[in-house]
Parts: C-alpha cells; sequence; structure tokens
C-alpha cells in the first residue's frame, strides 16, 4: 500500500496548481497587459491544462466514491467516459504540454535566460512560484503516471492531436508580430512536443506492461476474474472503481 493515496495526491497537486495560478494572476507585469495576455504564453496555457488534467482527475475518484455500491449502469457508463477523456488527456495534452515546457524552458535558461526568463521578472515573480510553473510540472505529472494506468490513443492519432494542438497554438501566437527566434522556435517546436508524446507512450508502457509489474498485473487479472463472477450483483463496485 502507498504512503500516501493517490486520491490524497491528487488533490493536493490539484490545490497546488489552483494556488500557482492564482499568484501568477495576480503579478502586475507589463506583458499581461497587451495582446493576449497570460494566454499567449505556453507556461500559462500549460498550467491550465494541468489543473484541469488533475480536477477531472480528483472528479472521478469522487464519483468512484459516491457511486460506490451502486449498480446503474449508466453511471458507470458516464464514468467510463470521463476515464476516458482523463486518459487522452494525459496523452495528448498534460504529459508532452508539460515535458515540453519543462525541458525547452530550463533548456533556454541555462544556454541564455534573457532569452526566456529576463532577470527583471525576477521583481515580480518569486523563486517558488518560477518552479511551480517550470519544474515540478513534470515531477507531479510522472507521480499521476506511476499510480495510475492510462491507456493512450494508437500512435497516429495521438500524434495527430498533438500536431493539431501545436499548430493550434502557434497560429493564435502569430497573430501578433514575432521575431525570427520566434519563428525558429516555433519550427522546432512541433517535432519537439511529437518527441515528447511518443516518450510519454512508451513510459506509460514500461512502467504498466514490463515484467516487473506482474504481481500488478496479476492482481488486475483476479480483479477482472472477480467481477466477471458476480457481474448481475456488484457491477460498478468491481468496474466503476478500478477504472484507474
Amino acid at each position: 500500500m502507498a504512503l500516501i493515496p493517490s486520491q490524497v495526491l491528487r488533490v493536493a497537486i490539484l490545490l497546488s496548481y489552483f494556488s500557482i495560478l492564482c499568484h501568477y494572476k495576480a503579478l502586475d507585469m507589463p506583458a499581461h497587459q497587451t495582446y493576449g495576455g497570460s494566454w499567449k504564453f505556453l507556461t500559462f496555457i500549460d498550467l491550465v491544462i494541468q489543473a484541469v488534467f488533475f480536477g477531472l482527475c480528483v472528479l472521478i475518484d469522487v464519483s468512484c466514491l459516491l457511486t460506490k455500491g451502486g449498480d446503474s449502469r449508466e453511471q458507470e457508463r458516464q464514468l467510463r467516459k470521463l476515464v476516458g477523456l482523463r486518459d487522452w488527456m494525459m496523452a495528448v495534452l498534460a504529459f508532452p504540454v508539460g515535458a515540453f515546457v519543462v525541458f525547452t524552458f530550463w533548456s533556454l535558461y541555462l544556454y541564455d535566460r534573457e532569452l526566456v526568463y529576463p532577470r527583471l521578472l525576477d521583481n515580480f515573480i518569486p523563486q517558488w512560484l518560477n518552479h511551480g510553473m517550470h519544474t515540478t510540472v513534470l515531477p507531479f505529472i510522472i507521480i499521476e503516471m506511476r499510480t495510475t494506468n492510462h491507456r493512450y490513443p494508437s500512435r497516429s492519432w495521438g500524434l495527430a492531436a498533438v500536431c493539431f494542438f501545436g499548430v493550434g497554438y502557434v497560429l493564435w501566437y502569430l497573430m501578433h508580430q514575432v521575431t525570427c527566434l520566434e519563428e525558429s522556435f516555433f519550427s522546432a517546436m512541433m517535432a519537439v512536443i511529437c518527441v515528447f508524446y511518443t516518450v510519454g507512450d512508451v513510459l506509460n508502457s514500461y512502467i504498466w506492461d514490463q515484467p516487473h509489474t506482474g504481481t500488478q498485473r496479476a492482481r488486475t487479472h483476479i480483479a477482472r476474474a472477480h467481477t466477471h463472477t458476480h457481474t448481475h450483483t456488484h457491477t460498478h463496485t468491481h468496474t466503476g472503481c478500478r477504472l484507474h
């Protein structure tokens, strides 16, 4: 048994994102007053994605708790839809966008911080908030991946969805003037974010499909067998809350 239940971890992570978003929106920075406001920054968009994703995870946990013991097929069907949406968000948005933000920010920061995080911002953004936006995102999403088996879409459909998001963001950002450096960055962005989608897919498969997780798979098979035996009397109990 884990030291901290995954449900508690998700609530804690969700609250941390609420805190980060509230503090970020409260910052009085000139860039927030220009075209697009905070929404032109991929970091802010990523924070919203992560908050929505973990909010959905918490909603599923609460739904499982509230409907435990019920036998409503409609409730089970709705719960499965939520789980499908959660897994899609994890695969297409939460992991690849979060990993991209962390990787590119710190790579550029180490190369030349003035390109991505000028020293002037130290007067506006405290260090803890900077790390909340650009560091803890990746550990949080890896914790979620490690505690929950997410079903990834087919590689082709997943990459197509990631590219659609990337193109949409580029078009949105290009609506105002950009520099040659930013154009080069956007050209590389599509390839890198697709790489991170593939990394997430491979990592999820490694965590849940490798031989060292044989015990976990055995437990899953036992649970499924138990579910099949009690199909008519305990359908929701054994399927609804084992959707994680």
